[in-house]
């Protein structure tokens, strides 16, 4: 049959061969296995279950979470002869029927719903009188409450495939931790299925997180992007501040697409149709903007403010750059921007209490058929929650475990409550939902560490999302010179590392394979070295076994390695109001415990630290890095196989003149002087001369 999809390939969509992993991912499910497909933003994953829609026997149920771009993928299929329709919720009941004719009739191959259809027993019992040929998920992290967008309309999939006979099922998305994955596959109880994971990266990508002191610095700064990569999107957290951004942006002269979810779906499809169209070259929106955006010419994504996660970000900032040609992503970052998301994280987990008040004033106030007509304001002022978004979370939940059904009023936008077990005491898993909270904060915490990280954003990302990554060379850590190059540690190292981590470890609690952070670094680094000073021997941390554990090492050490621990995903910073504490994450503690090795930036030994010190020549340090670039495309590799950006500084503070001057240089050995020495070394023998 995969000869019969290349066909397709190449006579439906018009391309002569597969991009990088979609080949695999078809042919296994040509051959009718369930699966989870992990794929980069503009990887081609809607081509691997389009093209066996169309190979194998009937209709191919794609469940997508957004109306526009389930629209944008049904019109880009029809264009191409292909016959493919969606249901939702803008289409009259006609209409809808007239699709369900043809999918009876088997004219359809490809049918996009969005989760919430499966709520509609109709909609179930047509399906169940037709072939299906595959469900396949798209944005299936929305399936987990782990993941960074959960959707609860989306934890119905999985009994709704029961109910269809338990056709084959595939969920495709591009941002997904390994414990996201596990709970995909858990939800769907997928079938002995396969599991591909085509890779993170995005080499083309420039990721860079920008300090902002204030308001006006990130306008100035937004200027300067918009003027030197003229199309992009600029993402801010909040209705009100797609307003301020894009009026701003309008005062320029700019011809701006301003979206968020405060439009009507006219409004949104509008908005969203004139930036595709290329009507208009700079939207400000709200994070649902852009998903299946197919515009390949992105040249810039910018965060005016810190999304609420690493899952976030990286999906938002790749859609730039989807033709594969170079594209700039950068974060504007000021620490104050994350009460935002504190006020999000509140709004999503109201808490027990506020749960159990709702489903009492819901029970006290319904009509006697067990119903209630009051909106989510009127419902928040009669509980006097602060944060309206609690309330909304709080129904939500209650409408998962079957306590109340929430149905759309005729004629009106807001939804009437109906108690689906009155008289019934409300049981809520506590633990269940300490958990949820836990973990959402978990990941603001993951997103502030890449923002405050010295280390290269690609490679902490990749390492964030479980794969192994190298210094990217483009982003604004590496370009700075401010990294280090990443090695494998020598044994005296790792039990060096160990120990420290033990260390935070005494000093944190324990939950489960989980730490709470309990001190902050200073502490920890005073325990570890033995000190005698009273803050130490008042908190009795003078009593732990790790106390002067690395007393030789010294505090300056100490001082340097933490921040290197950090930036390899082994402790992380949790701030607690003005306090910032530390703890093991959980890579920290698999490290502690020797059940894995870890590659890191290694601090320098004061020796090469004394050597390196000196007048710093920028002009040596440039010139050295335009050599370096046009190495690397001549070799095809990425830069630190060349020379790591720490060297290139060595090399411009010490102004080496032979090959043996130059084994001076941390970052230096002799197979890189051997290799490239002469070439760095002429370079800064004409930069002396012209010096003198």
């Amino acid at each position: 049959m995969i000869e019969k999809a290349r066909e397709v390939l190449r006579d439906v969509f018009g391309f002569e061969e597969f991009l990088s992993g979609q080949q695999d991912i078809v042919a296994h499910i040509l051959d009718g296995r369930d699966g989870l497909a992990v794929m980069p933003t503009g990887g081609g994953k809607s081509l691997c279950y389009q093209l066996p829609g169309l190979v194998k026997e009937g209709v191919t149920l794609v469940v997508s979470p957004l109306i526009a771009l389930m629209k944008d993928q049904v019109d880009a299929l029809q264009d191409k002869g292909v016959k493919a329709e969606v249901i939702n919720s803008t289409q009259t009941w006609d209409e809808q029927k007239e699709i369900f004719d043809q999918v009876r009739a088997g004219e359809i191959k490809l049918l996009y719903v969005a989760p919430e259809r499966f709520r509609a027993g109709s909609f179930l019992s047509t399906m169940a009188q037709v072939e299906i040929a595959m469900l396949a998920i798209d944005e299936a992290h929305c399936l987990s409450q782990w993941g960074h967008d959960f959707r609860p309309d989306y934890l119905r999939l999985g009994r709704a495939r029961q109910e269809l006979g338990n056709p084959q099922c595939v969920a495709f998305t591009a941002t997904a931790t390994p414990v996201v994955r596990n709970d995909i596959l858990k939800v769907l109880s997928l079938s002995d299925p396969f599991e591909t994971i085509t890779g993170f990266a995005r080499p083309n990508l420039s990721f860079n997180i920008t300090p902002v002191s204030k308001k006006a610095d990130k306008f100035k700064r937004l200027r300067e992007i918009i003027t030197e990569y003229k199309t992009g999107i600029i993402y801010c957290a909040t209705r009100k501040k797609v307003d301020e951004v894009s009026e701003t942006l309008a005062s320029w002269g700019l011809k701006i697409a301003a979206y968020h979810g405060g439009m009507t779906d006219q409004e949104r499809d509008r908005v969203q149709d004139s930036f595709i169209s290329r009507r208009k070259d700079v939207a400000v929106a709200t994070n649902a903007f852009g998903m299946g955006i197919d515009r390949s010419d992105v040249r810039f994504v910018a965060h005016f403010e810190v999304p609420g996660s690493v899952e976030a970000f990286y999906q938002e900032a790749g859609r730039a750059g989807r033709d594969g040609e170079a594209a700039w992503c950068e974060l504007l970052w000021n620490f104050a921007d994350t009460r935002t998301q504190e006020f999000f994280l509140d709004g999503v987990n109201p808490g027990p209490g506020v749960v159990r008040d709702l489903y009492q004033w819901l029970a006290s106030s319904a009509d006697e058929r067990g119903e209630v007509f009051r909106s989510l304001d009127e419902m928040r002022d009669e509980l006097g929650v602060s944060n309206g978004m609690a309330v909304g979370s709080a129904l939500s939940l209650l409408a998962r475990q079957g306590y109340v059904q929430r149905f759309d009023v005729p004629g009106q936008r807001m939804r009437g409550t109906r108690l689906l077990k009155q008289g019934q005491s409300l049981e809520l898993d506590e633990v269940a939902m300490a958990e949820k909270e836990r973990r959402d904060r978990q990941k603001l915490d993951a997103m502030v560490s890449l923002c405050e990280s010295n280390g290269c954003r690609q490679e902490w990302i990749l390492d964030y999302f479980g794969e192994q990554g190298e210094e990217c060379g483009t982003c604004d850590v590496c370009r700075s010179g401010q990294g280090g190059e990443r090695r494998e540690l020598t044994e005296s190292e790792q039990v060096l590392v160990r120990k420290a981590l033990s260390g935070v470890a005494r000093m944190s609690e324990r939950m489960g394979r989980t730490w709470q952070p309990r001190f902050g670094r200073g502490k920890i680094i005073l325990m570890l070295t033995g000190s005698q000073s009273q803050e130490v021997l008042n908190a009795g941390l003078n009593r732990l076994s790790t106390y002067g554990l690395l007393k030789e090492e010294g505090a300056a050490f100490l001082n340097e390695l933490f921040p290197a621990l950090n930036d390899a995903g082994l402790v992380q910073t949790i701030r607690k109001g003005d306090y910032p504490l530390l703890t093991l994450t959980p890579r920290g503690h698999e490290v502690m415990m020797g059940q894995r090795t870890i590659r890191m930036v290694w601090p320098a030994p004061k020796s090469a630290a004394s050597r390196d010190e000196g007048p710093f020549d920028s002009r040596v340090y440039s010139r050295l890095a335009d050599w370096r670039t046009r190495l690397c495309k001549e070799e095809g590799c990425p830069p630190y196989q060349i020379l790591s950006n720490r060297a290139l500084e060595g090399l411009a503070r010490q102004m080496p003149q032979t090959i043996a001057e130059s084994l001076e240089v941390s970052g230096i050995g002799p197979a890189k002087a051997n290799q490239y020495g002469e070439q760095f070394l002429a370079i800064i023998r004409e930069m002396t001369r012209s010096k003198s």
